[in-house]
């Protein structure tokens, strides 16, 4: 056999490889390891820039959160809170409520039958035989009677003006005479 063949089949010396592909290997790993530390880092600086960002974004919510208590306090120094009972009539904008869809009762009501049927209302709250809830949600015409009249906090300008007059007219936990409006008549309980 002869020397050529020999070692290009085996190599003689390196256990199968020569100096270049050693020092190229070690060179691949080297790298290897350097990308492996500086995904490291980078991910170690994400996560750090993760968790300030986090932090300051829990700052950002806390101070917006502080303008909105703000801006409620001020929104509702020039809020009320209400809530009524409604008697719709023949004269009101429109004839038609939860509890007569049709209007069939609504269109046949005189104003004066509404007022007179409030008047009653008004007294029975007052001399303590009634609570108000439980006569707006038997009787109010409006969707408000499932949540015993309460309308909820309102500013100037959201409601008609004779309701909105008065209600702002009133004391907290007064209950106003009837008012009347385009809706129909109501009695209007300040509430806050």
């Amino acid at each position: 056999m002869c020397v050529e063949h020999h070692s290009s089949r085996l190599p003689l010396f390196g256990g199968g490889k020569n100096k270049s592909q050693k020092h190229s290997k070690l060179d691949s790993q080297a790298e290897h390891q350097s990308i492996r530390r500086s995904v490291k880092i980078e991910s170690d600086r994400k996560r750090k820039k993760d968790s300030i960002s986090s932090a300051d974004r829990s700052k950002e919510r806390g101070k917006e959160r502080e303008k909105s208590k703000k801006k409620t306090k001020m929104a509702s120094a020039n809020q009320v809170r209400a809530s009524h009972i409604l008697i719709k009539h023949e004269g009101s904008r429109r004839k038609a409520s939860w509890k007569d869809p049709e209007g069939r009762v609504i269109k046949n009501t005189t104003r004066d039958s509404a007022v007179s049927q409030l008047q009653l209302f008004r007294d029975d709250i007052v001399s303590g035989k009634a609570k108000f809830e439980d006569i707006a949600s038997r009787f109010s015409d409006c969707s408000s009677a499932k949540r015993g009249g309460d309308l909820g906090p309102f500013g100037q300008g959201q409601m008609q003006k004779p309701f909105e007059d008065a209600t702002f007219a009133l004391k907290v936990g007064e209950i106003s005479d009837i008012v009347d409006t385009d809706s129909g008549v109501h009695i209007i309980m300040r509430t806050g």
